[in-house]
């Protein structure tokens, strides 16, 4: 069963263009989970967020991630 999405909410006052640290968690096929720290604004969109972590999960050697949007944990870690 697919995690909920999580709803992101930014105030506008802290500098857009600082990196923060995102954990995205992917669902893989072999039913594991997989985590990946990326480092984007905290202004990303979660849709950007997600392709990055399942990009970099293809180029490894581990089993296929589903590219289903709604199955992936997004969290801001700071």
């Amino acid at each position: 069963m697919p995690r909920p999405m999580q709803l992101f909410m930014f105030d506008g006052s802290s500098d857009q263009s600082a990196e923060c640290c995102w954990l995205v968690e992917l669902a893989g096929v072999d039913g594991h989970w997989y985590a990946y720290r990326v480092y984007a604004s905290k202004h990303a969109h979660p849709g950007d967020l997600f392709w990055s972590a399942l990009h970099h999960h293809d180029q490894g050697p581990l089993p296929r991630a589903l590219d289903l949007f709604d199955s992936a944990l997004i969290r801001l870690l700071g």
